[in-house]
């Protein structure tokens, strides 16, 4: 039986300070970015649209308030893209919490969390600029304190200027 690496899964793995970026395409469209821990291989990309994909990435690493245009796959329920589409609008350097994104979209704090969890294009759409009200909160369906999804919150949120996490 074959072993799959995860770079296998991904059309290109692009290198950052906090791991990797895993990039999904297929049929024109990015269907998924995945953080990835160091140990994963880097990857060229396999098509223009993954290389697009991974210049995009190194631009917003070297400038945070770097804007993405990438083609999306549409993904998740409607709720899901109601709290993606205000997430998206936090502006670079600041940050909401699950219950200010709440009462936004008129709903509660944990299916925002939950929403925030499901998000198919972190960077794209800053999910780690959602927090606890009384701290980081959780990432990625993550919340133990000290493992690599919090830490690549925390690092996000610093290099957008957020300090205190």
């Amino acid at each position: 039986m074959k072993h799959t690496q995860a770079s296998d899964i991904f059309s290109a793995v692009v290198h950052t300070p906090f791991g990797g970026v895993g990039i999904r395409t297929e049929a024109g469209v990015v269907q998924e970015l995945v953080y990835l821990p160091r140990h994963v291989d880097e990857k060229p990309a396999e098509n223009a649209l993954a290389e697009k994909a991974a210049r995009q990435i190194a631009r917003y690493l070297k400038q945070p308030d770097f804007r993405f245009n990438l083609p999306l796959a549409p993904a998740g329920s409607a709720f899901q893209q109601k709290v993606w589409t205000a997430i998206a609008a936090i502006p670079r350097g600041q940050v909401r919490t699950y219950g200010q994104i709440a009462k936004f979209v008129q709903s509660a704090p944990r299916a925002v969390g939950q929403a925030c969890g499901a998000n198919w294009y972190p960077l794209v759409i800053p999910c780690h600029r959602v927090t606890a009200a009384g701290g980081l909160g959780g990432f990625s369906h993550h919340d133990d304190e000290d493992g690599f999804h919090l830490g690549v919150k925390r690092w996000l949120l610093a290099h957008e200027g957020v300090t205190g996490y």
